[in-house]
């Protein structure tokens, strides 16, 4: 078994790197564990802060060529494997001008003598996707790394070169070993390190199936743990919602990054019969318009699937969904050219008991409904057990706030289908996990909220 590049727009196996044994994976851990108590939780936050400043620095310097890693290794187009180095180094950058501030020592109002001290806890282990290979990383590493906790990280095993990559980023900017180690390892000795006592929280982004597989065995071993999990997050097209805007939205954020992202569009949910009837044709034309092709090509809009598997289970969700009563308005095959291809695709007719009106399609799969009031929009948008994301589109915002409250899901965007940035806090609540990352919210899940009471000398 291995690690491998795969180029997602040929089929063609690029590279491969080998698994590491125990003795290497425990190694790693053993020189983590050693860094962690005899040398980076001493380190001054601003010491520590300065080296993740230094690498978003070192990554704005190689933009052009960390941005051909996602390309090559998961499809990535060109225009977003761009975006997402920028916001990489946003992130790095926020943390390093603000960590100080973050972990200030806290006094307790009416609580004379009773501060709250903020103190790294260990080791943090982190299982990360491939879907957006830098970010993913980043949201962990950056806040973790200026709290003075230390990061094994183990990557997906589709990105192998981007993982080599981000933990050269953190050597070339001063990191010593073992405050940032990148892992190539197996699920199997991923448990074994959670059962280790020296690894003190872990980090997943993922499947519900692997987050409920890492979330028991941590709790098993008493460990911290943040889960962020799928989603399928519905867009609620309000009847005051200027239409034209709406479907500019909702064909970006259903296929930026090949509609593989957690908090991408999943369902669109029209109030008004004929408004959705004037929606669904707009959506179909602008789907069709879509140019796929070469991530590489700088006008290609859609790229490829990241493997074959992701492009077979695809297609097997919308043959499921068709035999179940739904109806393709567009799309739904495999694109005739070599790589893992799948045409733009929009399913409408998806009954309760269909079961894509439950699956998260990962992928450029837009879910179609109309309802007949805003109870029913925000009924369906409920409807389902995960709780990431969602999206409403009204000309009235104080509105539109009233129905965001109304959605269960840790972040509601308005009248946009993106607005990230590492101020804002990212999570979910119901199958969609639990945790925040990024912000300050993002600092302190793996951090020690110390009180230290001080009382006069007898």
């Amino acid at each position: 078994m291995s690690f491998r590049t795969i180029n997602p727009a040929t089929g063609d196996l690029v590279k491969e790197f080998p698994w590491q044994s125990d003795e290497e994976v425990f190694a790693a851990l053993a020189t983590a564990d050693r860094r962690y108590r005899e040398d980076w939780r001493l380190r001054p936050v601003a010491e520590r802060a300065r080296i993740v400043g230094r690498a978003a620095r070192i990554l704005r310097e190689k933009r052009d060529e960390y941005a051909t890693y996602p390309i090559l290794e998961m499809g990535k187009v060109t225009r977003f494997s761009y975006l997402e180095i920028d916001l990489v180094a946003d992130i790095l950058e926020y943390y390093a001008e603000h960590g100080e501030r973050l972990l200030a020592a806290q006094s307790l109002p009416g609580e004379p003598g009773a501060t709250l001290v903020a103190e790294p806890i260990g080791v943090v282990l982190a299982v990360e996707p491939w879907n957006f290979p830098f970010y993913q990383l980043a949201r962990v590493a950056a806040p973790q790394l200026v709290a003075g906790n230390v990061i094994l990280m183990k990557h997906a095993e589709n990105v192998p070169q981007c993982a080599l990559a981000f933990a050269r980023l953190f050597e070339e900017a001063g990191a010593p070993e073992g405050a940032y180690t990148n892992l190539f390892c197996s699920i199997e000795q991923v448990g074994a390190l959670i059962d280790d006592f020296r690894v003190r929280g872990v980090a997943l982004t993922g499947s519900e199936r692997a987050g409920a597989a890492v979330g028991e065995r941590a709790g098993r071993n008493l460990k911290k743990v943040i889960l962020e999990l799928g989603g399928s997050d519905p867009a609620l097209i309000l009847q005051g919602a200027p239409l034209d805007h709406a479907v500019e939205q909702c064909v970006m954020g259903r296929t930026f990054n090949s509609g593989q992202g957690c908090v991408n569009i999943k369902r669109v949910v029209v109030v008004g019969r004929e408004r959705g009837e004037r929606m669904l044709a707009a959506l179909k034309e602008r789907f069709a318009a879509i140019t796929v092709g070469d991530p590489a090509d700088e006008a290609t809009l859609l790229g490829p699937l990241s493997s074959e598997r992701a492009l077979e289970g695809l297609l097997r969700q919308i043959e499921d969904a068709k035999a179940a009563g739904a109806r393709i308005v567009h799309g739904g095959k495999r694109v005739d050219r070599p790589g893992f291809y799948l045409e733009p695709t929009i399913i409408a007719d998806i009954a309760d008991d269909n079961p894509l009106h439950q699956q998260e399609a990962f992928g450029p799969v837009l879910s179609f409904y109309v309802v007949d009031s805003e109870e029913e929009a925000i009924e369906l948008a409920n409807a389902t057990r995960y709780g990431l994301g969602a999206y409403v589109f009204d000309a009235d915002v104080e509105h539109a706030r009233q129905v965001a409250s109304r959605i269960e899901c840790g972040m509601v965007y308005i009248n946009s289908c993106f607005a990230d940035s590492p101020g804002l806090p990212f999570g979910g609540v119901k199958n969609s996990g639990f945790g925040r990352e990024l912000s300050e919210l993002g600092i302190g899940e793996f951090l020690n909220r110390k009180l230290v009471r001080v009382a006069g000398a007898a």
